[in-house]
């Protein structure tokens, strides 16, 4: 026996004439906003971190080196398995060397914090931080990458 389906106008797919129906696979205006805000909040944190910071100027360059390495690696697995998934040709050589840098980047930063002489507080604020800053990287590419999708097919 099979179970009741409720049809509702809401669940429909008859479509009225003159009725925008959003589909379900393109981003909402909170998410992107979500997470443009999430990238801004971890970066310029980081950043203004590293501004307070009492170390040395070498310091504090390795630091906003190993953000900008890592922003860029997440945004370069991002797009490579994207394309992968869409069946677009991605070279062995590319797919793999973006997931190295993004794992090195991981393991600087770790390894820096490891040794830096800071308070453990500070290592966390920098660790929270280039992680928000890293996954939310990875959100803004995939929002930007579906709405540019999205916006070609409707032309």
């Amino acid at each position: 026996m099979e179970p009741l389906q409720q049809r509702t106008e809401e669940k429909s797919p008859i479509v009225k004439h003159g009725e925008n129906i959003r589909n379900p696979f393109k981003p909402t205006a909170a998410f992107i906003g979500a997470s443009w805000f999430a990238l801004l909040t971890g970066a310029v944190g980081y950043c203004i971190g590293l501004w307070n910071a009492g170390m040395e100027l070498n310091e504090k360059g390795y630091y906003l080196t190993i953000l900008l390495f890592g922003l860029f690696a997440v945004i370069s697995v991002q797009k490579s398995v994207r394309d992968r998934a869409e069946g677009l040709p991605v070279t062995d050589l590319y797919y793999s060397l973006s997931w190295f840098a993004t794992i090195a980047a991981i393991v600087l930063l770790t390894i820096g914090l490891w040794n830096a002489n800071i308070a453990l507080s500070e290592k966390g604020f920098y660790a929270m931080a280039f992680c928000l800053s890293m996954f939310s990287a990875i959100a803004v590419q995939k929002n930007t990458r579906d709405a540019k999708m999205f916006e070609d097919k409707e032309l």
